[in-house]
């Protein structure tokens, strides 16, 4: 069979198995689709320079952020929400959007916070708007995914109560995210997706082909979360990788790079691989140093 047959084919049958958002019942993700070898790109998250892009006055901006990423040789850049200015015009996105192209690097993705636990009212609402209102800036920046989160149960709400409430608002945020050709990735980051049972509920019970995984390595903190990121890993469509892992919740160890390369190798992750740096040290000094570390884990 001719390569172009088995994409079609693949295509074919994911089409048949996942869903449309356009007025057809839905069926829960299944792992993603991976044709060819794993392949991987790399990109640096603005929260690693967190320190440097607040402050009053911050010390750098995101267009120098994005100098430094270029500098790093990166394919991409991670331009995280809460670095933008509060209201961003679109003549500042563009202007971002004209930059990252001139320089060679893509916008691998962009990163809201947000709470879909909050019961129906007006904090419900207000969570649900900014996560559209993202859709529409990564839209007009080229950003293909936004990382999410899940959300948290609030005082008096059960679990159960806390996770519908979450898949309503995730696939809700998803229908109107695939009219943009924006993918939503939720992070194992707290919350609901605390542990890798209540990620993979979630996973199981949302429906809709423009929701996936933001894999965060460091962000699982069991006896093994490497096991745990194995799991999740055939889901992911954007991964970030962290410095230190503290299995157990106990004291941080160094991240073994080549381990979670074979992970995502064995799944047959093909994306970026985004550094997010959480370490003390100088990030402009530091983050170089880790992404050649990166290059040769995954190499």
């Amino acid at each position: 069979m001719s390569s172009f047959s088995t994409r079609r084919s693949l295509l074919l049958a994911a089409a048949a198995s996942a869903t449309t958002v356009f007025g057809r019942s839905l069926a829960a993700i299944e792992p993603v689709r991976r044709t060819d070898k794993p392949k991987f790109k790399f990109s640096l998250a603005a929260y690693s320079y967190r320190e440097l892009l607040t402050g009053k006055p911050p010390k750098l901006t995101l267009a120098d952020f994005i100098d430094d990423c270029a500098k790093m040789g990166l394919e991409g850049t991670e331009l995280t929400s809460y670095y933008f200015p509060a209201e961003p015009t679109p003549e500042y996105l563009r202007q971002l959007k004209h930059q990252t192209f001139l320089l060679g690097l893509d916008i691998s993705g962009t990163a809201v916070g947000n709470d879909f636990c909050h019961p129906p009212g007006d904090e419900r609402k207000t969570q649900i708007a900014k996560v559209k209102q993202w859709v529409d800036r990564a839209e007009v920046l080229g950003a293909p995914v936004i990382r999410i989160f899940s959300g948290q149960a609030r005082s008096g709400q059960s679990e159960q109560e806390a996770h519908r409430l979450a898949v309503e608002g995730i696939e809700e945020c998803c229908q109107y995210a695939g009219e943009h050709g924006v993918f939503l990735a939720l992070e194992n980051h707290g919350g609901l997706t605390t542990t890798i049972d209540g990620l993979m509920r979630l996973i199981g019970d949302v429906k809709s082909p423009w929701f996936a995984i933001n894999l965060d390595t460091g962000n699982f903190h069991s006896a093994d979360p490497y096991a745990d990121l194995a799991r999740i890993a055939p889901y992911a469509v954007n991964v970030q990788v962290k410095v230190s892992m503290n299995p157990g919740g106990g004291k941080k160890e160094p991240a073994d790079f080549r381990r979670l390369a074979k992970i995502l190798t064995d799944s047959g992750y093909r994306g970026y691989i985004v550094l997010e740096y959480e370490e003390r040290e100088n990030p402009r000094q530091a983050c170089p140093r880790h992404i050649d570390e990166l290059r040769a884990a995954f190499a």
